[in-house]
């Protein structure tokens, strides 16, 4: 099996035998849900390859080939009438360079458009009068004379934009102090600014001058607020149950490929692969009323691709194409609170509550108003590093990570910010591998101790007093290079606070599965100060009855837990710490 990692192009993967997963039977749906469709979905996850096959369906020029390219599909079966029935025209506004001053940017948009719009004109110069003039420095002139040669013919345009955003991710990935995407954004789209007016003409154009069809895809729905005036008529289908997974795998769609590549004689077991994907790139659901969620593609595609060639599993579980990721948390957490939605996130799954999803804000409301909850989550859901998981009692929405990929975004984000030092990370990542290789977890203990709860304690959070001690347990020892590393793991009697599984293709190192369970007492419950703590023993606090009721209570639910996931994932030598906060001074542990 061959697998299509960061391939886009439909043609090409169906002729050379690439594996395809078949979204093809959506195209009805997609004709009867309107003919200017706006498709929004997290920065690589299939939506290229998606207006790639449309392109491939609905060409004219392509009319010899529907049997080679979609006779072994759904839609190949029982295609519907429009197939290869238009001109298609394909904008891709990734390939604008968005830096520079303002008339640059302007030119480069010109010269793509135009540059499209040339290709057009040569791809359809059989079919067509030889009328189309580009006028260089007017790229809206250009289209409005390929309409013209278009509407001397018995057929109609259709439009594909990819990346529509592309200018509003530029503007707003800018950092502190770099307020020349900003401006340059506004620019472009405020007013009667160029993009603006692109827009404006595709409404034009859709509304008798021979364009019919219009499908759009981007990363969040920022430029739909700035240029409602300019376009207004799209709609919207990114939250449709529909086509909740119309990119992205489901989850037996993954088991089959697995189990295809394990008949060849595979080493390797296809439901331990399964357990790894479902933990690191299962968990999205787009869709308020989808029960289903989906896989990201070009992950899975990643995985798989090195499974089939090397027979295990990357080893770097995050595709680094994906780091651009990385920026938008860093944006969300330079904003007001923004830090506090990134703990709130990581905290558990029913912490990051909101009305509903804000559908339309502009570059404005991101770059200047106030930045509540419900704006900032919407925006990381849209981003791909929240997800919708369940309603509330009064129909609000529920976010959460969705998946490991993304928590390591976020511990790594505020890792940075509480570690920011070369000298502590290295201090801590010493001390954490001593806990990795022996199970001691003395070294780790005395940096927290001497460290990290000095940063921790000194942030403005609303922290729960456990809370704080597995946050600074999950981020020091957040390694998925390794590990499967859980906070807050489900087991048949409860939750495991931090649950570490080393990863199947991992287990012939040394590293040990892990599992931590916190508990906290207040320097009030012990009855001694802060000083008086620092100043005794380890063994004299651990001997202390309050301190050692609560070591028990700790190891009995580790054990309980623990007898969980030594029997679901058919460990042999899990161990297991109960760890005992006291204040935001000394830590105390028991091994069992």
């Amino acid at each position: 099996m061959k697998f299509p990692y960061g391939l886009s192009d439909f043609g090409t993967l169906i002729q050379e035998g690439y594996w395809y997963q078949d979204r093809t039977d959506r195209i009805p749906q997609l004709e009867d849900a309107g003919r200017q469709l706006i498709f929004i979905r997290p920065r690589r996850f299939g939506k290229s390859l998606l207006l790639s096959m449309l392109e491939h369906y609905y060409d004219l020029n392509r009319a010899d080939q529907f049997a080679a390219l979609f006779g072994g599909l759904a839609i190949g079966r029982d295609p519907t009438p429009l197939h290869n029935q238009f001109y298609v025209m394909k904008w891709d506004f990734s390939l604008v360079k968005a830096q520079g001053e303002v008339t640059a940017i302007e030119a480069a948009l010109h010269r793509h458009l135009n540059d499209c719009i040339a290709e057009f004109a040569l791809r359809y110069q059989a079919r067509m009068p030889p009328v189309i003039t580009i006028q260089a420095d007017n790229a809206l002139s250009s289209l409005r004379s390929a309409l013209m040669a278009v509407s001397q013919t018995p057929h109609k345009l259709y439009l594909l934009i990819d990346e529509y955003d592309n200018f509003a991710n530029e503007a707003l990935m800018a950092g502190p102090g770099q307020s020349g995407g900003q401006g340059h954004y506004e620019s472009l789209l405020y007013g009667e600014g160029l993009l603006k007016t692109v827009f404006k003409m595709v409404k034009a154009a859709a509304g008798g001058m021979g364009l019919d069809r219009v499908f759009i895809t981007g990363v969040s729905p920022v430029v739909l607020s700035d240029m409602t005036s300019g376009y207004n008529v799209g709609e919207n289908i990114y939250l449709a149950p529909d086509f909740n997974d119309l990119c992205g795998f489901s989850e037996p769609e993954i088991a089959t490929v697995l189990e295809r590549l394990a008949a060849d004689g595979a080493s390797w077991s296809p439901a331990a692969a399964l357990a790894t994907m479902r933990t690191f790139y299962n968990g999205y659901r787009f869709s308020e009323d989808g029960t289903e969620s989906v896989y990201n593609p070009t992950l899975s595609l990643y995985f798989l691709k090195a499974l089939s060639l090397r027979g295990q599993p990357p080893r770097q579980l995050l595709d680094e194409n994906l780091a651009m990721d990385r920026n938008k948390l860093a944006y969300i957490a330079r904003l007001p609170h923004g830090e506090d939605l990134l703990v709130a996130a990581l905290s558990g799954d029913d912490q990051v509550v909101i009305p509903q999803l804000a559908r339309r804000f502009g570059v404005e409301d991101m770059l200047r108003a106030v930045k509540d909850q419900p704006f900032m989550a919407s925006l990381l859901y849209y981003f791909g590093v929240l997800t919708l998981a369940d309603r509330g009692l009064l129909g609000e929405l529920a976010l959460k990570i969705p998946n490991l990929v993304a928590r390591a975004l976020y511990v790594e984000r505020l890792r940075d910010l509480w570690l920011p030092g070369y000298e502590e990370r290295e201090t801590a990542q010493a001390a954490a591998k001593t806990l990795y290789v022996r199970g001691d977890p003395a070294p780790l203990c005395d940096f927290i101790e001497s460290r990290y709860f000095r940063v921790l304690s000194n942030r403005d959070y609303r922290w729960t007093n456990e809370l704080l001690v597995k946050f600074a347990f999950l981020t020091l020892l957040f390694d998925d290079r390794l590990y499967m590393a859980v906070s807050e793991l489900e087991t048949d009697r409860g939750y495991a606070d931090l649950a570490l599984i080393v990863r199947p293709d991992m287990r012939r190192f040394q590293a040990l599965d892990l599992l931590l369970e916190f508990k906290y007492l207040g320097l009030k419950d012990l009855g001694l100060t802060g000083e008086q703590v620092r100043a005794q023993s380890r063994e004299t606090l651990a001997a202390l009855p309050v301190v050692a009721a609560r070591l028990d209570e700790a190891a009995a639910q580790a054990r309980v837990y623990g007898a969980t996931l030594r029997e679901r994932h058919g460990l042999t030598d899990l161990r297991a710490l109960a760890v005992v906060a006291l204040g935001v001074e000394r830590l105390v542990w028991r091994v069992l």
